[in-house]
């Protein structure tokens, strides 16, 4: 009889995530996790999910293949929504010994991160880990230049102790591989087409922010934050209306930046944040999407505004970079070239035929990026992962013992002093 490994996928596997953001957060670090963890459970794998506690009224959420746990944290400056957690080494410790996990994904780098780490390390648990935000980029938005190379090479360090590093594009795990990255696997992003499409176009809606069948509504969806280039979107929408005077802007999501947004455009729609249905009648019920962020390292709002049938207009880098054909689904301008990025803005904006050539191919596009494939790739790592480092502590302590006989046996012999 042969011996069971994890790679014959006969054993469902115990999966341990390590997170600062999951959901209900709304944030992309936190939807993708959760995508994840709700196609694993579906797959019956266990899933332990460890994260801080981000309210009072944050509780457990737990099913039959899922558990949660929480651990406590401390808000994150300039993000009062979020916390990072404490370091918990010696709570996960006693919970993994408990529960011993196949494989541990740190998802984020924090303290609460770090100490998962070093108790995966002592327990002898395989991990892996992902990168999902480019915090080096954000220090300088927050006057806070000087901490971007000792940010970078932490993230270095950490990603490096790791077995495998998921990255969500090609671009980016070249990146990080000429940055001195170790073992950078890709992990795609997926879309649900089911949710997000062109049939959730609401007049309705449309007519709540004064809109009427003909006029043109742009719209942006995301955190309103410095490192997400917003004022760009202002800048850009200010150019459209000396042509389309009864253009709408709607922004959709929340910030430190709202009110600051709201000063500098008081004619824009403030929607706040919207999930599940409501947020995709806010896609489908827009024209053009301009997402003019720079930092990002995927960018899951534009293929929900994709599959949403909408004009996406961004920088030619990630998500957008490697899905969007420039005049085929959509409109693509030079990275970081503000002025590029709005004369581009504005010239999907005052030609309908090419607008609605990419609003009808833009669905269409990303038709094969769904999540089940994401899920399927992952799941074929974690086996690979658990089974390649069960054989290879098999041949370290055979190794050993090896040693040990060796030695004996010279020790007997006599061919080296006692």
């Amino acid at each position: 009889m042969t011996k069971q490994t994890y790679a014959d996928q006969s054993h469902r596997l115990k999966f341990a995530l390590v997170t600062e953001t999951f959901k209900p957060e709304i944030n992309g670090v936190a939807m993708t996790l959760g995508k994840i963890v709700d196609q694993l459970a579906n797959k019956q794998h266990q899933v332990q999910v460890i994260r801080p506690k981000q309210s009072e009224q944050d509780l457990v959420r737990s099913s039959a293949y899922v558990a949660e746990y929480l651990v406590a944290g401390m808000q994150i400056p300039f993000y009062r929504h979020l916390k990072f957690g404490f370091p918990a080494k010696n709570l996960l410790i006693k919970r993994w010994l408990e529960n011993r996990p196949d494989v541990i994904h740190i998802a984020t780098e924090g303290p609460l991160g770090w100490s998962a780490l070093q108790a995966a390390k002592q327990l002898k648990i395989p991990v892996i880990s992902s990168y999902h935000t480019n915090f080096h980029h954000y220090s300088k938005h927050y006057g806070a230049s000087f901490l971007m190379k000792p940010i970078e090479s932490y993230l270095r360090c950490f990603h490096n102790q790791t077995l495998a590093t998921l990255a969500p594009t090609e671009k980016v795990v070249k990146a990080l591989e000429l940055s001195g990255y170790k073992n950078v696997s890709l992990m795609a992003r997926g879309v649900d087409a089911n949710q997000f499409n062109a049939s959730n176009r609401s007049e309705n809606l449309r007519k709540s922010w004064g809109a009427s069948h003909e006029d043109l509504v742009v719209i942006h969806v995301g955190r309103l934050a410095k490192e997400k280039n917003i004022h760009l979107v202002i800048e850009a929408f200010n150019i459209i209306q000396k042509t389309q005077a009864n253009a709408k802007l709607v922004f959709v999501g929340d910030g430190p930046l709202r009110e600051d947004l709201a000063q500098k455009c008081p004619q824009a729609i403030f929607s706040g944040s919207q999930q599940d249905k409501s947020l995709a009648e806010h896609y489908a019920s827009a024209d053009l999407f301009l997402f003019p962020s720079i930092t990002e390292t995927f960018g899951n709002v534009v293929p929900e505004a994709l599959a949403s049938g909408l004009c996406v207009v961004a920088y030619d880098y990630a998500a957008a970079g490697e899905i969007i054909k420039h005049g085929s689904n959509g409109m693509l301008a030079q990275f970081n070239q503000s002025q590029d990025f709005i004369k581009t803005a504005f010239d999907a904006a005052n030609n309908l035929a090419s607008r609605n050539q990419c609003r009808a191919q833009s669905a269409a596009s990303i038709a094969n990026i769904r999540w089940d494939n994401v899920t399927d790739q992952l799941e074929r790592l974690l086996y690979a992962t658990a089974n390649g480092f069960k054989q290879n502590r098999s041949l370290n302590k055979k190794r050993i013992k090896q040693r040990a006989i060796r030695l004996a046996l010279h020790k007997k012999l006599n061919l080296i002093k006692p």
